[in-house]
């Protein structure tokens, strides 16, 4: 199994390439350049570097959303026209997931947060739970579906959704994880936004995830695509879509731009 996998969706543009879960190549960076600059020059140079027959590729991961819309579209459409053109499928992995994913093994809550604007930042809550353990779900926690990530048996850890991807006012997601009293870990871009109001709001013991880990990498989202792929969780290129959860900020002002002049 040889997989592709390509994230966009904040201010790190990152490509990997995963084989047989053996990580043979990750490129990341984040400079003053748009992803439309960097992405594919990376995955070119990764391309050349290690070899790689990009016919022997068997699926192509993207991180799906939520983010940056500019840099979603970015990487949708490069692993769309890559699907498209060598006949093979995608692999979506929720941007939080893949971020998430980062700290694997931890004994609390994960909860990645990444600037949303206007106050708000996109987030989730997860953990990791060892392998035969049972699970209680805390009050206010989310289930997921059979054969979703979150079920999915993995070495050592399983990875549980407490509280899926969405969009929210930092005190709320506060809010929730203060109720659920466990400690939790911080990371993503919207760290640096919120570090000065999270104390004002956090009740339970929270750290901040270190600099080699606080920031969406593809080699995450190749090994969560890996586990996608084991369990047939693939989509063919033509039906991949990015996930925004809410409109961009020009859809916005056009809805009330409409709204006012009725």
């Amino acid at each position: 199994m040889k997989i592709l996998a390509l994230d966009s969706s904040g201010l790190v543009a990152s490509v990997a390439v995963m084989e047989d879960d053996v990580l043979m190549a990750e490129y990341s960076i984040q400079y003053k350049k748009t992803h439309s600059q960097t992405l594919v020059p990376m995955m070119e140079e990764i391309r050349r570097t290690i070899d790689l027959d990009l016919a022997a590729l068997d699926a192509v991961a993207v991180a799906a959303g939520p983010g940056s819309f500019t840099g979603l579209r970015i990487g949708s459409a490069t692993a769309k026209g890559l699907g498209l053109a060598l006949d093979i499928p995608l692999i979506e992995v929720p941007t939080l997931e893949g971020l998430a994913y980062n700290l694997y093994g931890f004994e609390g809550y994960v909860c990645p947060i990444m600037d949303a604007r206007r106050g708000q930042v996109y987030t989730g809550i997860y953990e990791f739970v060892k392998e035969g353990a049972e699970w209680k779900a805390p009050d206010g926690a989310e289930r997921m579906g059979e054969g979703s990530v979150a079920e999915s048996q993995m070495e050592g850890y399983r990875m549980r959704t407490v509280k899926g991807q969405s969009a929210l006012a930092v005190e709320e997601i506060a809010g929730i994880l203060n109720d659920l009293g466990r400690e939790v870990i911080f990371l993503g871009d919207g760290v640096p936004v919120f570090k000065g109001r999270l104390p004002e709001l956090m009740k339970v013991k929270y750290s901040f995830a270190p600099a080699h880990m606080n920031r969406q990498r593809a080699a995450a989202v190749a090994a969560l695509a890996g586990i996608y792929y084991k369990e047939g969780n693939i989509i063919p290129a033509r039906e991949h879509a990015p996930i925004y959860l809410r409109m961009s900020q020009a859809e916005r002002e056009r809805k009330e731009r409409e709204a006012g002049s009725r």
